[in-house]
């Protein structure tokens, strides 16, 4: 069986897609910018992920692309995206945080990027598909090339064209979760008192490399007992003792698509408040899973959610709501928040990421699934194992 990815054909599809949104807004051209930890939406195009320096791709609305690179990468890139798009530019704008001046460099400019891809004239309008990722020397050198230019913020397109995923995509983050499958039951089988939590990810790391992965998917991490209160953080170097709650979250990256499987562990008996506390997030998120259905409004859920919250006295335990968008990287959007006002759709799919605030301790059950006509795909099963007690 041939490794499962993106195939070429379709970088080439989603161009032609961004292109036609970009002419229905009234663009002349679309940027789009990643740097190495962000590297989405220039690779959702190219399959280019930068290291070090920062990449950008330039979409015209005759249907036109370039990719463009740093001074260290443009070898890299033409290896990696010449046969997805075929021209590649070397720009300064896009040098790495070191800011090396790079004397003797022959840089090519926006100017020759928009003229190759048919963009032509001073007064035209440029919209920025990812203005986060935009950092300071693409905008300048954005203004410095077209003084004239209106340059306005596109995010929309690229949220359009990433929230409906294609069979290949599917596919990809599906084998990301069998991945992500085996490294959580390997973890638990080596977990016990004495260990560190950066050992753990250490075990998480060798299993999903040696399963196929080509990266991890999040900076996988273990948390244990008071490092388990924060919602987003790194595993460091605390021992993990007998009668703490160890929080996993570990992930696999395939072809850029990066899923997460997310369960407490309890090192010993799991008894009381706390015990109430991870029961109840565990019940929000087995609610939240069966909510999820095409045509379904976002806020709908996620107002929902926050009154059992309220309703269960645990309004001050609350940190954020049901579901977040995933896909090419673990987070990305759209977020499902009381704000959300858009319909859930086939074929979107989210982590469905629970998490609680108790008292010394977090709790976070997350999975992912996919948006069907009657309801979800859940991605894994592993959550149906419940709570997990480890005896010593």
């Amino acid at each position: 069986m041939g490794r499962i990815c993106i195939p070429d054909s379709e970088y080439k599809e989603r161009i032609a897609k961004a292109a036609k949104l970009v002419a229905d807004k009234g663009l002349d051209v679309m940027v789009v910018c990643s740097t190495e930890s962000d590297y989405a939406n220039a690779r959702y195009f190219s399959g280019f992920w930068p290291l070090f320096e920062r990449a950008g791709v330039a979409i015209a609305a005759n249907g036109q692309a370039a990719l463009m690179v740093g001074p260290e990468c443009i070898i890299f890139a033409k290896d990696i995206s010449g046969s997805r798009i075929e021209k590649i530019f070397c720009l300064r704008e896009f040098r790495e945080s070191a800011d090396p001046a790079y004397p003797e460099l022959q840089a090519s400019t926006f100017n020759d990027v928009f003229k190759a891809i048919g963009v032509t004239g001073e007064n035209i309008k440029i919209g920025l598909g990812s203005y986060v990722e935009c950092t300071l020397p693409i905008m300048e050198g954005l203004k410095n090339s077209y003084p004239k230019a209106e340059i306005s913020m596109c995010n929309d397109i690229m949220v359009t064209l990433r929230k409906i995923k294609s069979i290949n995509e599917l596919a990809c983050i599906q084998e990301g979760f069998r991945i992500v499958d085996i490294a959580t039951d390997e973890v638990i089988r080596n977990l016990k008192p004495g260990v560190t939590e950066l050992q753990m990810v250490g075990i998480a790391q060798k299993v999903i490399y040696e399963e196929g992965a080509e990266y991890e998917g999040l900076p996988m991490y273990v948390f244990s007992e008071k490092s388990t209160s924060h919602a987003i953080s790194r595993s460091g170097y605390r021992t993990i003792g007998k009668d703490d709650i160890v929080q996993l979250n570990l992930s696999a990256k395939i072809d850029g698509y990066s899923p997460a499987i997310g369960l407490p562990i309890a090192m010993g008996k799991l008894e009381g408040e706390r015990r109430k506390v991870v029961e109840f997030c565990k019940q929000a998120h087995d609610w939240t899973v069966s909510q999820l259905k095409a045509g379904v409004m976002a806020c709908d859920i996620a107002k929902d959610y926050y009154k059992m919250f309220v309703d269960n006295g645990y309004e001050k335990n609350f940190v954020y709501g049901p579901c977040h968008g995933t896909g090419m990287i673990e987070v990305e959007a759209p977020w499902m928040e009381t704000s959300s006002e858009y319909p859930l759709e086939e074929n979107m799919t989210f982590q469905v990421d629970n998490f609680i605030m108790g008292d010394g301790f977090g709790c976070r059950w997350e999975i992912g699934a996919a948006i069907t006509k009657d309801g979800c795909h859940k991605m894994t099963d592993y959550l149906n194992k419940g709570i997990i007690e480890l005896g010593f």
